[in-house]
């Protein structure tokens, strides 16, 4: 499949056209950002870590009977992906309180909750990603009641699949963001990434955060952190193949 011209570049990702008009190529890029990007830095080996996680994840959904827009990882920087269209919203699912949800709210880190919460957010930079609600998805028509009820759905989903998943590498899922597309069908697919980018993972011995926290906190290097995530991956692989 040979790489053709860019569509898009984005803070963590470069997107590519192919010889398929339905399939598209991701590269995974050394870029690490928060704050929307306000807060940027070049750090070696992080496109290739979030690339190799994500291919791990989506491989792992897919036999949940997750469908997503991954189609393959094709080298240790580069995924092969059907073509979608993203839907502008960012949802977030929260087990346990950390991030936003805390200082906005002023509830004790790591406070459990009873049920998981599912938040909207409007993706544009521009704006901050602001928190929008269900009548204002609707009125802006980004997506429909019924599309809204259906990323709902999926998105717990894809938490009740990823919360044993995390469980078994000994870490705690506390939150994380999912984004969406519609296919040339209409169908809505799970898309973008699940990795230490878009997940709060927490060492359920040391308490101590591999992901991206270490980065927005100033905690230290956070390679080693994904590398870690990534290591416990592969051995739980390769130890359900032996088994």
């Amino acid at each position: 499949m040979n790489k053709r011209g860019l569509l898009y570049e984005g803070k963590a990702k470069k997107m590519y056209a192919t010889d398929d008009p339905n399939l598209v190529l991701a590269e995974y890029i050394d870029q690490a950002t928060a704050l929307n990007g306000k807060k940027k830095v070049e750090i070696d080996h992080k496109g290739a870590l979030n690339n190799q996680i994500t291919s791990h994840i989506f491989g792992y959904l897919k036999t949940q009977g997750i469908a997503s827009h991954f189609v393959d990882q094709i080298s240790e920087t580069e995924q092969l992906l059907k073509k979608v269209k993203i839907i502008p919203l960012e949802v977030v699912v929260r087990n346990l309180a950390s991030g936003h949800f805390e200082t906005k709210f002023d509830v004790p880190h790591l406070m459990r909750f009873e049920a998981p919460i599912v938040e909207f957010y409007y993706k544009s930079d521009a704006l901050d990603d602001p928190f929008i609600n269900d009548a204002q998805i609707i009125a802006l028509k980004i997506a429909s009641a019924e599309q809204i009820a259906e990323l709902k759905a999926k998105a717990l989903q894809v938490n009740e699949a990823l919360i044993p998943f995390f469980k078994a590498l000994k870490l705690t899922l506390v939150d994380f963001k999912l984004e969406f597309g519609l296919d040339e069908n209409n169908q809505i697919l799970l898309a973008d990434e699940i990795s230490p980018d878009t997940a709060r993972l927490v060492d359920q011995t040391t308490h101590m955060s591999l992901d991206k926290d270490i980065f927005r906190k100033g905690l230290g290097d956070l390679i080693p952190a994904y590398e870690e995530v990534l290591k416990r991956i592969q051995d739980k692989e390769n130890a359900d193949v032996h088994r």
